[in-house]
């Protein structure tokens, strides 16, 4: 359930504020509502998907705060205050990300499902820095999953783009 603030809530709501791909936010939520849904179903972020709703899958992948983290498994109040930014805020402007650019370049997906949470996986594990070779690269991956088994095709577009420092 949400509710823009400025209107009173319903008693079982509590008022979060979040920067949601650039943009700040104050809303009246559920204390139940989970990150995932809050974006998909409250925001109409529909990017990020659900797909196991455990954890467990990776497609509910999304940056707070820069770090990556499984958007299923945490109550959107718990971030209050965080910084969200989904498939849908990794570009700037028209243009795409350079893994977007990557991922298309290297055909580094099949039927789509996974590729968001793929997307701001690798921009995750690249802030982090841990991952250099290929054989790291799908260590640090391995949280999401592809049932495509588009894998190679994934790690081939992250290390191009980690070779030419083209991460934000």
């Amino acid at each position: 359930m949400l509710i823009e603030s400025g209107s009173p809530g319903p008693a079982n709501t509590i008022a979060i504020s979040l920067t949601i791909n650039g943009q700040a936010r104050t809303l009246d939520v559920a204390p139940w509502t989970t990150l995932l849904d809050l974006l998909r179903e409250d925001l109409d972020l529909t990017g990020t998907k659900k797909g196991c709703d455990h954890g467990q899958c990776g497609a509910c992948t999304v940056l707070v705060d820069g770090v990556r983290i499984n958007s299923c498994l945490a109550l959107a109040v718990m971030k209050d205050g965080a910084s969200i930014t989904t498939v849908e805020g990794l570009s700037e402007g028209a243009g795409l990300h350079p893994l977007q650019a990557a991922f298309v370049e290297h055909d580094a997906f099949q039927c789509g499902y996974c590729t968001p949470g793929q997307l701001c996986s690798a921009v995750g594990m690249m802030t982090e820095g841990h991952a250099q070779s290929r054989e790291e690269i799908r260590e640090a991956m391995s949280g999401n999953i592809c049932r495509c088994g588009a894998y190679t095709n994934i790690v081939d577009a992250i290390e191009d783009v980690m070779h030419a420092g083209a991460a934000k």
